[in-house]
């Protein structure tokens, strides 16, 4: 979605508009692009510096039909050549027990089995309940991605906006985000939150510094140009010990985010060199290896 500005009560979310040729913002900014199923059928830019790629078609447990192109496509931008493979971000809700929607009743997901720090799930909209289908909705997620040729070991980035459904427990909205984090992260990725200030808050509100979504990074919404994205890289971030790492803003019809200072990707580790093989002892010792291989 394109983002809007700071003073709505509502905000868009990632990649909403659909692409059109417009030029980048001329300032010498390294960005990069978010897109998802608002694009399917649409040109897409030159592959930018990185890319954010949406998995869901506009709500949790949803797919993007364009997922595998657009995967495809962010793997051609810089960070991705370079060896980090492109981010995704994913839409989150908590609904409550509503008809027709899968609510759980227990502490189990596909038959395995979710540790629990809230207890025990009783099929209510409780933090326990909330917990056990967030962890279920990230790891769909997963599988929705491994479907269209991704590997899960990249950032993931959930998307809190005020235009899905929450309950009115804050409490349960944090422990939906946590469940989802936690199936994240056992899977060895890493986990950002996309959101607004105004909009976390209204979400989630204070995070407890023992939550597992205590400090992730921040993918911050409302600026307006790359200048006033700069600006945005200072507010205080939407978790306890986090960064802003991304801001993003809209350029003609177009998505772009600017990277803050200090939130590079780390260089692809080098491939271990093999240490050369040891001179044969003798002729004898040649042919049998040579045999064995």
């Amino acid at each position: 979605m394109v983002a809007a500005c700071l003073l709505f009560a509502w905000q868009a979310g990632p990649a909403q508009g659909a692409v059109t040729a417009g030029a980048a913002p001329a300032d010498g900014a390294a960005l990069g692009n978010d897109i998802s199923w608002p694009q399917c059928g649409g040109d897409l830019p030159g592959p930018p510096a990185f890319a954010i790629v949406g998995v869901n078609g506009g709500r949790p447990d949803t797919v993007n039909p364009c997922l595998s192109a657009q995967l495809a496509w962010a793997e051609r931008t810089s960070d991705a050549t370079a060896g980090t493979p492109a981010a995704v971000y994913v839409n989150t809700a908590a609904t409550g027990p509503v008809e027709p929607l899968w609510w759980p009743a227990g502490n189990t997901y596909q038959g395995k089995d979710v540790g629990n720090p809230y207890g025990v799930c009783d099929g209510s909209a409780s933090p326990a309940c909330a917990y056990v289908h967030g962890y279920a909705m990230a790891l769909n997620d997963v599988a929705i991605l491994k479907e269209a040729g991704g590997g899960e070991r990249r950032t993931w980035w959930l998307d809190v906006e005020t235009g899905n459904s929450w309950l009115w427990d804050k409490a349960a909205n944090a422990a939906e985000l946590e469940g989802m984090a936690a199936y994240l992260q056992s899977a060895g990725a890493e986990v950002g939150i996309y959101s607004t200030a105004y909009q976390f808050g209204e979400i989630v509100g204070a995070i407890n510094p023992g939550s597992n979504l205590s400090g992730l990074k921040s993918w911050l919404a409302g600026a307006e140009s790359t200048s006033t994205a700069r600006e945005l890289c200072g507010e205080v971030p939407l978790t306890p010990g986090g960064m802003v790492a991304l801001t993003q803003f809209t350029d003609g019809d177009l998505d772009y985010n600017y990277r803050c200072p200090g939130a590079a990707p780390a260089p692809a580790a080098p491939l271990p060199v093999p240490p050369p093989d040891p001179a044969p002892l003798d002729a004898y010792a040649a042919m049998h290896a040579a045999q064995i291989a």
